[in-house]
Parts: structure tokens; sequence; C-alpha cells
């Protein structure tokens, strides 16, 4: 098995055991990085990879949206966070530009870190 291979099993056993918060934080976490690497693309005028990354940053919104649940009031908030960052998204993919793409990696960011908090005193760790 090549060391490619390695890291695949181990990344997909990762995914496969993850708690749904856990997963949450994955979901952060490839968000911002294929936000980072859009920004690079767009320093670099690699369009085709600047929109490529785009569009996975917008997959993962889309997945966070598909996913809230609507009994708690909490989830209007996040609905409406959300589409502003689609939006900001779709705005920054047609001009490929990268302030608008630091502005979404600024939420993301924080919403990450957000839920890091939110996981750190859920598993009792004051």
């Amino acid at each position: 098995m090549t060391n490619k291979q390695g890291y695949a099993a181990y990344a997909n056993n990762k995914i496969l055991t993850a708690s749904p918060a856990e997963l949450t934080l994955m979901l952060y976490e490839g968000s911002i990085k294929f936000c980072n690497i859009a920004i690079d693309a767009i320093e670099r005028k690699d369009i085709s990879k600047a929109h490529n990354n785009i569009v996975k940053v917008e997959n993962i919104i889309e997945e966070f949206q598909a996913t809230l649940n609507h009994k708690y009031p909490v989830a209007k908030d996040f609905e409406s966070v959300y589409a502003y960052l689609q939006q900001r998204l779709v705005e920054a993919n047609i001009k490929k530009d990268k302030e608008i793409l630091e502005e979404v990696l600024e939420h993301l960011r924080g919403m990450r870190d957000t839920w890091k908090e939110v996981m750190r005193r859920a598993g009792g760790k004051s």
C-alpha cells in the first residue's frame, strides 16, 4: 500500500467513525481549506482552480443549510448567515475577487471556532 492509499484509508476511517459534531467540524475545516486554495488560485491567476474550490465551499455551505434542524429558533439565524455566505461566494466566483473570499473566510473561521467551543463545553471540558 502506498503512502497515498494509506492516508486515504485513514481519512476514510476518520470520517466513518466521527461523531456528528466532529463531522461538522471537518466540514468547517474543509470549507476554510478550499477558501484558502481559491484565494491562492486567484492570486496566481488560475481561474479554473479558483472556480473549483469556490464551488467546493458552496457545496459545504449547502450541506450546512440542508442539515439545519428548524425545530430550533436559532436555525433561522444560521439559514440567514448561510444564504449570505452563498451570495458572497457566487459574487466572488463571478468576479474572482479575493477580498470577498477573505470576508467569507473570516466568517467561516469564526463559525468554526465557535463550533469548537461548543464541542469543548458539550464534552464537559471547562
